[in-house]
């Protein structure tokens, strides 16, 4: 699989993940909505960093993604931390609602 081809592949699982976040949203699920949505964005910045030619580390943490995809923009345009401050707390939190789904459905 070439670079593009997972990019493009990520991209499309952050798709569906978030699309189906909305529709267990509106059915009432709320921890499985969380689990969605941090999958989502999980695969969306990743997906940005092989845009940006960066392999992505082998992480669950969309602080550290995000962290690592700051510091490569912040190389590349001088931009700073302020995202990742500004939402490190509902970051926080939806990593912590993907731990405890994954927690409870694996007990």
């Amino acid at each position: 699989m070439t670079k593009s081809d997972e990019y493009n592949h990520l991209l499309k699982r952050s798709m569906e993940f978030y699309e189906s976040a909305s529709i267990l949203f509106n059915r009432g699920f709320y921890g499985l909505t969380a689990f969605c949505l941090e999958q989502a964005l999980q695969l969306f910045l990743k997906a940005q960093l092989l845009k940006l030619g960066v392999d992505y580390p082998r992480t669950r943490s969309l602080r550290r993604l995000l962290d690592l995809l700051i510091k490569i923009v912040e190389e590349k345009a001088g931009k700073n931390k302020e995202i990742l401050n500004k939402y490190s707390l509902k970051l926080a939190s939806l990593e912590d609602a993907y731990i405890t789904h994954r927690l409870w459905t694996l007990g």
